[in-house]
């Protein structure tokens, strides 16, 4: 302990511009805090700050103007003012020799301590390795010998170089002499860069198989995560406990810090030292090696050095929707190993640098999640209007219609970028409005904060990531003003997600994602450890946040689910499938009324890109998606709308199933077709309170097993549809519109509906679109007035907005014949934005309109007819 009970940590190293600029090389990392002399902290474990030396400029990566602290040079290795100390440059022989020397000692007495730390890093690392490989000749291996050599690769080598580095080094700082050299060791241990560049080309191969190992593997993912490293001589802390990940990224980050120590010493050696030109050489070979792999490292691991004096990385990192006074902020969240950030990007004049400003932050320490009591409590989370939400979707679709065509036209690029604008507009309105699933942090000693997600999936990753950081052993800390400068300025170029998701950041030649229909099998799952009720749910992506598209049932008391059902997801220009896979919890005290809650436990969740070319296929594509050591088998398909929606006359007459709706009626005698009445009557009696009815998609072999049993008009109809699962029977009544020989509002006036949607004046519109519904044949007008009272009755409480409801029945009631439909659709994008649009506004005007009487509207038409 040094005097005054305060203990020491190495000095924060921020000369880096000079380097940069002497050396002339594409700096691998811009490292802020660079650690290799001490600092001072006060009896309480808090940093003292000093601020930086009067006249220099504070900048987020780099001290522009580095000047030497007056009190450092008095007390030499006594102490610190976070700034590194860079005399003049280029000691002339004589000239200001003995500081330069004195210098020189403190330079290498920072990195002999930091040396040391390294070492012991490194055989923390190599401490597992043995065992493991001793286990891997046994019948019950941890790993395999190949996976081992993978994750393990020449960190023996490397540990080897330093060790005998170090032992060459320390008995030369210690009997310090002027004139001593030691320039021939760090010339040697440049010319061993070879081992590093080894390690470099495969370091993301070890990180990617130490994740899967540690994913399949419980045993090395306790390993992993606990690696115990060995203190320094002088630390009251025997040992810290650090990931194999951080360690394993430890030699990366001593090839930037060895260079910048090489720069330093060499400005504070004289010409004429012995050294000088030993030292060249070895700064000549690292520069060189740094520059040849530049381009190989990620350079975003690195950010500035927590108040343990360790390195500080950044995690994770995304775009989060913050519920702040009662309106909705978009936020760039930033994850590090200690503390959690919340910035936003400031408003910069044009080619000036960007920055971001910190909203607030909690260190780690102090960041915890409210129980469910706690967000019962807290105030409650009010939905954006869904169809406030479906306009901007028509909008955003509409808009990207038109920017197609003028692209296609060669319209003026001054045109393209309005409409481009207008979309970025709409598509971040969309993006900042519809989440609904919160995400409460709170600082234990101050506020609570929310943020709103489209998914839980994204809630869990975020959860996840902070509850393993916190394993560590963390400190509270408070960050100074420059501190949180130095961070924030830091996320800038350290994020990892550079644009918000919204569909007008993509490049034009991106993929626009699918538009049609996934078919996708849940067939069974493995890994689980013990019996637990069990199910998935699928979600995909569209427009920029994902929604939940199905859900399997509940499988009981198993540790192997076998569901083996098929769900058929609406696809609008998504890219990727999400499976989550659940405990139920059946625990009556543990739900938690905060809206949209999901209370239900997540066993894992993955994600899988929708390759155009894999599903889009007649066949099935088999797949198993890992997570969290749980694996998924399922099946999927693509068919493309035009094909989903291409309607075929069914050839046994018999039947309900693609039989026009007149010869059904007659046949029945009825009014509305048995099928949709009765189909309407079970979703009424215990469907209707339902969130999400017909929007969530059923299972595909229940909805088969219901369309065949209405075909062959069984006896035991009613004792089935009471005994199915209600999605399945609200998805068989979207599938009989579906398979209706022509759409209800058919072909023949399908024109003319699109014409009378487009109509500005009211009267004119109310008019034309009440005619065209007399215009209909009896049957099926009858049939869409009882469909449009049963859709709208109970739409407050199952959340399906008149919009919803209209955009999930618009395209299957109306659609336009095959020669209409290719007249005007050019790509499978383009069916989105020139059809559904429209259909779904027909639908709507209905679904708002006053009630609508079948014998109002026959009484005002000259065509009234009692032949119903």
């Amino acid at each position: 302990m040094a005097a005054g009970g305060r203990r020491r940590r190495p000095l924060r190293y921020q000369s880096l511009a000079a380097l940069v600029e002497d050396s002339q090389w594409p700096f691998l990392f811009l490292v802020s805090d660079f650690s290799y002399g001490t600092d001072e902290y006060d009896g309480e474990g808090n940093e003292e700050q000093k601020g930086p030396p009067e006249g220099s400029e504070t900048m987020p990566y780099i001290d522009e103007s580095p000047t030497m602290s007056p009190q450092l040079s008095a007390r030499s290795q006594g102490g610190g003012d976070g700034v590194s100390p860079t005399p003049p440059e280029g000691l002339a022989p004589g000239v200001e020799a003995g500081k330069g020397l004195e210098m020189r000692k403190l330079v290498l007495s920072g990195f002999l301590a930091s040396e040391e730390i390294y070492i012991n890093q490194l055989e923390a690392l190599l401490l597992p390795m043995k065992p493991l490989k001793a286990t891997a000749t046994t019948s019950q291996p941890v790993l395999t010998i190949q996976q081992i050599e993978t994750i393990f690769y020449k960190i023996q080598d490397i540990y080897e170089i330093h060790k005998e580095f170090y032992d060459n080094l320390c008995p030369k700082v210690q009997q310090w002499d002027s004139q001593v050299t030691m320039g021939h060791l760090f010339q040697k241990l440049a010319s061993q860069l070879g081992v590093y560049k080894a390690f470099v080309d495969n370091y993301k191969v070890a990180l990617e198989t130490a994740e899967k190992c540690s994913q399949s593997n419980n045993q090395f993912q306790k390993i992993s995560e606990e690696l115990k490293v060995k203190g320094p001589k002088d630390s009251k802390d025997s040992h810290t406990s650090v990931t194999m990940e951080a360690l394993l990224y430890k030699p990366i980050d001593r090839v930037t810090r060895s260079t910048l120590v090489l720069h330093d010493l060499l400005k504070h050696t004289p010409v004429d030292h012995p050294d000088y030109p030993l030292l060249q050489d070895a700064l000549r070979i690292s520069q060189n090696f740094l520059s040849s792999i530049n381009e190989d490292i990620d350079p975003r691991r690195t950010a500035v050095t927590t108040p343990k004096g360790e390195t500080r990385q950044l995690v994770k990192d995304g775009f989060l929707v913050e519920v702040s006074e009662s309106s909705r902020k978009l936020r760039h969240v930033f994850l590090f190993t200690d503390v959690l950030l919340c910035a936003k990007l400031k408003k910069t004049s044009a080619g000036k640098h960007q920055q971001y400003d910190c909203k607030w932050y909690i260190p780690l320490a102090d960041l915890v999640f409210p129980s469910p009591e706690e967000s019962e409590a807290s105030p409650q989370v009010h939905p954006f209007p869904d169809h406030e939400l479906e306009d901007m979707k028509m909008k955003i679709s509409a808009l990207k219609s038109e920017i197609q065509k003028e692209k296609a036209n060669k319209g003026q690029s001054r045109a393209i970028e309005r409409l481009k604008k207008k979309m970025f507009e709409n598509e971040f309105l969309l993006l900042l409005n519809s989440p609904t699933i919160p995400f409460r942090i709170h600082n234990r000693n101050g506020k609570s904060y929310l943020f709103l997600l489209s998914s839980d999936y994204e809630r869990s990753e975020w959860r996840e990531a902070i509850q393993k950081l916190q394993k560590k052993d963390l400190q509270a800390f408070v960050l100074s003003s420059v501190e949180l400068q130095v961070l924030t300025g830091s996320c800038f170029k350290l994020r990892t997600v550079h644009n918000i998701p919204v569909t007008s950041n993509k490049d034009d030649d991106e993929s626009p994602g699918l538009y049609g229909f996934l078919h996708v099998i849940v067939h069974s799952a493995k890994g689980f450890k013990q019996s637990a009720n069990l199910y998935c749910t699928l979600e995909v992506d569209s427009f920029g946040y994902f929604v939940s598209k199905a859900k399997t049932r509940v499988f009981r008391d198993t540790a192997e689910p076998k569901w083996d059902e098929e769900f058929e997801i609406e696809l609008e220009g998504s890219q990727s499938l999400r499976i989550l896979c659940y405990e139920k919890c059946y625990d009556k005290t543990k739900v938690n009324k905060d809206n949209n809650e999901i209370v239900d436990k997540i066993m894992g969740k993955g994600q899988i890109q929708l390759d155009p070319q894999t599903v889009e296929t007649k066949n099935w594509h088999t797949d198993v998606i890992e997570m969290n050591g749980i694996k998924v088998e399922f099946s999927m398909k693509f068919t493309s709308r035009d094909m989903s929606l291409k309607r075929t006359p069914s050839k046994k007459q018999t039947g309900v199933f693609g039989v026009k709706i007149s010869v059904v009626t007659k046949r029945e005698r009825s009014k509305v077709p048995y099928i949709v009445r009765q189909c309407v009557e079970e979703v009424e009696k215990r469907g209707i309170e339902e969130v999400g009815i017909y929007r969530i998609s059923g299972v595909a072999t229940d909805i088969q097993a219901l369309k065949a049993v209405f075909d062959a008009n069984n006896k035991d109809i009613l004792l089935m549809l009471s005994d199915m699962d209600i999605n399945a029977i609200a998805g068989t009544l979207k599938l009989y519109f579906r398979e209706l020989p022509e759409p209800l509002l058919t072909d023949r006036l399908y024109p003319a509906f699109m014409e009378g949607i487009a109509l500005s004046d009211p009267a004119a519109k109310e008019n034309c679109m009440m005619h065209l519904l007399r215009s209909l044949p009896d049957p099926n007008l009858i049939t869409f007035l009882f469909l449009l009272e049963h859709v709208a009755e109970k739409e407050p409480i199952n959340k399906m907005s008149l919009h919803n409801l209209a955009t999930v029945f618009g395209p299957t009631l109306l659609r336009p014949s095959e020669v209409e439909s290719k007249a005007h659709v050019t790509s499978a994008a383009d069916i989105w934005s020139h059809d559904v649009m429209a259909q779904v506004q027909v639908l709507l005007y209905y679904l708002q309109h006053p009630p609508i009487s079948f014998a109002e509207l026959k009484r005002n038409t000259l065509y009234f007819s009692t032949d119903v």
